[in-house]
């Protein structure tokens, strides 16, 4: 049996937004970027071969001193796109939360608190599987993932609803690494 769909939520109504913020610990403003970056990065996808735009904006809260492993808590908000990027040999392909994960990664951010995910589709697509694990890794399972289709309407779920009985950096004895 399928997992239940989640409500396709109207994207352009503010009480909507304000209650989607509200449940996620997110401010309007936060919500608006989200959206915004996600649809924005969608154009820098290189997808010649699908044609499948996908767009994908982490917000993070933190970073991580590479010398130290100190960290820290940002005292803005960053906010760090990615964009699909295809390969002839399909299995090279990288998805969009990939590219951005691993660039803020590598930047040193920690500490995420959403990820928004755009595409050229409706309803709005999750993130696939093999995203789905990459994000455990770095995030706790109660984040909220806002998924946007064409027409900036959009589906939340948390980590957890997406990836039950995950399995992650906790289970290898990790504590703390999201």
């Amino acid at each position: 049996m399928a997992p239940p769909t989640p409500p396709i939520l109207n994207g352009h109504s503010e009480t909507v937004i304000a209650q989607t913020c509200q449940t996620y610990n997110l401010t309007p403003s936060e919500f608006a970027q989200l959206r915004d970056r996600a649809v924005a990065a969608k154009a820098t996808s290189y997808s010649p071969y699908s044609k499948f735009r996908v767009g994908a904006v982490l917000l993070s809260t933190g970073k991580v001193n590479a010398i130290t492993g100190e960290r820290t808590t940002a005292s803005e908000s960053t906010y760090t796109p990615g964009a699909n990027v295809e390969n002839a040999s399909y299995p090279v392909t990288t998805c969009a939360e990939r590219v951005a994960f691993g660039r803020a990664i590598t930047e040193g951010h920690r500490g995420f608190k959403a990820v928004a995910v755009a595409t050229d589709i409706s309803p709005p697509a999750s993130p696939c599987g093999m995203c789905r694990q990459f994000i455990r890794e770095f995030c706790e399972l109660s984040m909220p993932i806002l998924m946007f289709d064409k027409d900036e309407n959009f589906s939340v779920l948390r980590l957890e609803d997406l990836l039950p009985l995950s399995f992650g950096p906790d289970q290898m004895g990790i504590e703390g690494a999201a």
